[in-house]
């Protein structure tokens, strides 16, 4: 989805009262002009748990607030249903529960999480945030948008329509615009010395800490691929980055792999990065903005999730969509070894004409040319203003 396209269609949106042409505060409701305009004025109601921004739309005095709310759908659908209260029959949730579906998922998903996976979710839902706001405001709303498409996510959003039984409306992914910016000389000119999509890119973003073992595994892991790489590691800002991976990275490990991998710590320009034409695969947390860039640079997915959502993300593309493949993970602590990481990679990078590679390859292409179709991405976006327009 091109953001001018977006830009385009805001005098649509304006004419809904879903956005504005000028910033307010929209944790506040209109409390001034007249009836008709307060109608049109929206009312943010904002609950950050696990990314979920939630709107009210009032249309009129005597109609419900709609509310839209941007999520993938893979992740409300399984942690979100009002099911998951029922399975519980009145006793306290625990994460057990979230191991597995929620009651009635539909039939034919194996859909599952590891213990660690299920542990961390449970921490953020309920001792971070507040799982039983998240439901009263799925269960308060008239209806609810989220940031996906049925091709993408088909049986999540039939699943959930069922679930809370009112309209479930897409915007698409919202395909970023390319980056204007240009790559920094330094990074270009290293990447000018390997051939077309041999280098790996390797980043959890900046909120990702990594302990001394895993760091050890990673670095151990792209070693063996014997692929040039980038490995961007970065700690609490309290810690000086430098003396931590001079403390973190296996003994002689900088010596090793000095003519084909760089260690870096801090920013990267992660969007011209994985443009460059040596990259190949990105070694990433599933962060699913993350994910769509790389689809749309052609860059192969190997996905190593540590918190929330990024869980399902990585099932979603490993093995819903079959267009990635997941590092292997220890149930109870998600730990990866080496072994794993290098496994993983190489499916993608060098085995690509041998199953799975070779099917994972196919897929990621047919999902690249889906997302860069302008017109299919544009459409979501206008059937979206236009079914809005239709329950209004």
């Amino acid at each position: 989805m091109t953001h001018s396209f977006i830009r385009n269609q805001k005098k649509s949106l304006l004419d809904l009262g879903c956005v504005q042409s000028q910033p307010r505060d929209w944790t506040q409701s209109a409390t001034s002009g007249s009836d008709s305009q307060k109608s049109k004025i929206p009312n943010l109601k904002s609950d950050q748990t696990i990314q979920m921004w939630l709107t009210a739309c009032s249309y009129t005095e005597h109609k419900p607030n709609p509310s839209l709310s941007y999520k993938t759908t893979i992740s409300a659908s399984y942690l979100c249903p009002s099911s998951r209260l029922d399975d519980t029959k009145g006793r306290d949730i625990t994460y057990e529960d979230f191991k597995n579906p929620p009651l009635g998922y539909f039939p034919n998903s194996k859909l599952s999480l590891q213990t660690f996976q299920a542990k961390n979710i449970f921490i953020a839902l309920f001792q971070r945030f507040n799982f039983h706001k998240v439901m009263q405001n799925f269960s308060e709303s008239s209806l609810i948008v989220f940031k996906s498409c049925k091709e993408m996510e088909g049986p999540y959003l039939d699943y959930l329509q069922n679930q809370f039984e009112k309209p479930i409306l897409f915007s698409g992914v919202l395909v970023p615009e390319p980056s204007m910016d240009v790559l920094e000389e330094k990074w270009t000119k290293w990447l000018d010395n390997f051939p077309t999509k041999s280098v790996i890119l390797c980043s959890f973003g900046s909120e990702t800490f990594l302990s001394d073992d895993q760091i050890n595994e990673l670095a151990i892991g792209l070693e063996l691929t014997n692929l040039p790489f980038i490995l961007v590691l970065n700690f609490p800002s309290n810690l000086n980055a430098e003396s931590e991976l001079e403390r973190a990275l296996p003994k002689g490990f900088l010596e090793r792999v000095k003519n084909r991998g760089i260690v870096h710590s801090g920013w990267l320009q992660q969007q011209l990065v994985l443009k460059h034409s040596s990259v190949g695969c990105y070694v990433c947390h599933a962060g699913f903005s993350s994910v769509i860039e790389a689809i749309v640079n052609d860059c192969q997915l190997v996905l190593l999730p540590f918190k929330g959502d990024q869980f399902l993300n990585s099932k979603l593309i490993a093995d819903d969509l079959k267009a990635g493949v997941e590092v292997n993970r220890k149930d109870e602590d998600g730990f990866f070894e080496k072994e794993g990481l290098f496994e993983a990679v190489k499916t993608v990078m060098v085995e690509v004409d041998k199953e799975p590679g070779k099917q994972i390859r196919e897929n990621h292409m047919k999902w690249r040319e889906f997302l860069l179709d302008k017109k299919i991405q544009n459409k979501f976006i206008t059937d979206l203003i236009a079914r809005l327009k239709s329950l209004a």
